[in-house]
């Protein structure tokens, strides 16, 4: 039992104390919620939601395959226009601003040209992000999915700092290029990620004839040999982004050459999948993706070659690089239809979920 008395000497005389066990002290303040709490409480949060179904899901990460391909296209747009460093520095437009200003030394126009691609950055993040959190809300959670979904936001972040790196170096060709190599990259995940919907985390079983994995994984190869000699012909040519930019000193022919030889072996290993499909044990579903992809490798490879003896002009540059977008989604697509994941009986989605 507390008791009370007055403390002889003490500066209070006569001032009451209590003596006894004390009560318990509440802090005004809140104290942080650990991360583990957060993520149950997100949990619990969706467990209640309504489950995302399927066609939204496939439609969002159609949309980030879309998105990371035009973010390709569009960079191409600010190099060719030479509107590479219209914004002189990252993440600010221009110093002291985040959004273009009236400048001397730099037209309105190549200011807003590459504002708009970052802008576009923005939307392509949302769209990003957006798919993740449908593949985190997806009950039963599924592995494979996530881990794709949760490379697509991780990517933009990754490639808004490289896209700074490229400004602050001046537009460096090896920038530019490992700028738009990460690009291809997004777009092959991003299509891994649609048919990742209707995956599970089983391991991989091959489909299609004996060999055909083999000689598309050879193409694989050979098509990122391809990208990377076609990002060093745009390190030699004449659109570098900006007309200062210090170019790769190498003869543009040389480099073209080599690139329509890593073309001409790429059609080489396509053609004999295409014999396998025909002789061996084929489903209409490979033949249907491997026409679409033969007809986009044909059509990319003529314009490239209309490209290089016209002279190299600003429109076909963008669309060489949507075409190039074009061949990547199309050799994934016929990659994601050799293999399949089964899901796990105990991880098939209700009914509600789909």
């Amino acid at each position: 039992m507390a008791t009370v008395s007055a403390i002889p000497g003490d500066e209070s005389h006569g001032t009451l104390r209590t003596t006894g066990p004390r009560l318990p002290v509440t802090r005004s303040y809140h104290q942080p919620v650990p991360l583990e709490s957060l993520k149950t409480r997100i949990d619990t949060l969706l467990d209640r939601a309504p489950a995302p179904t399927v066609r939204l899901r496939r439609a969002v990460a159609i949309a980030v395959v879309a998105t990371q391909a035009l973010i390709a296209v569009t960079g191409s747009v600010v190099r060719v226009t030479g509107s590479g460093l219209g914004c002189t520095t990252w993440p600010q437009c221009q110093p002291g601003s985040l959004v273009p200003v009236d400048h001397p030394e730099f037209a309105a126009l190549h200011q807003w040209i590459e504002f708009g691609n970052r802008l576009l950055t923005g939307v392509v993040g949302i769209v990003a992000f957006a798919a993740f959190v449908l593949a985190y809300a997806t009950r039963p959670r599924r592995k494979h999915y996530l881990r794709l979904a949760f490379l697509m936001p991780a990517g933009v972040v990754v490639q808004a700092i490289l896209g700074g790196v490229t400004v602050r170096l001046d537009l460096l060709w090896w920038t530019v290029a490992v700028h738009f190599m990460v690009s291809t990259i997004m777009v092959w995940l991003a299509v891994l990620l649609v048919h990742a919907i209707d995956e599970g985390d089983e391991p991989p079983v091959r489909r299609g004839p004996a060999g055909l994995s083999g000689l598309l994984l050879a193409s694989i190869v050979v098509l990122v040999g391809l990208l990377v000699a076609g990002t060093m012909v745009t390190g030699a040519g004449p659109h570098a982004g900006d007309p200062k930019t210090p170019r790769l000193d190498i003869p543009v022919e040389t480099l073209a050459h080599v690139h329509a030889a890593f073309m001409f072996v790429y059609l080489g290993l396509l053609l004999a999948a295409g014999v396998l499909l025909r002789t061996g044990n084929s489903t209409p579903q490979l033949w249907r993706r491997y026409v679409v992809l033969i007809a986009v490798v044909i059509a990319q490879g003529s314009l490239g070659f209309i490209q290089f003896w016209t002279g190299v002009p600003e429109l076909l540059v963008s669309l060489h690089v949507l075409g190039a977008t074009g061949v990547i989604i199309a050799t994934a697509t016929l990659w994601c239809a050799t293999r399949t994941r089964a899901i796990a009986p105990n991880r098939i989605p209700t009914p509600a979920g789909t």
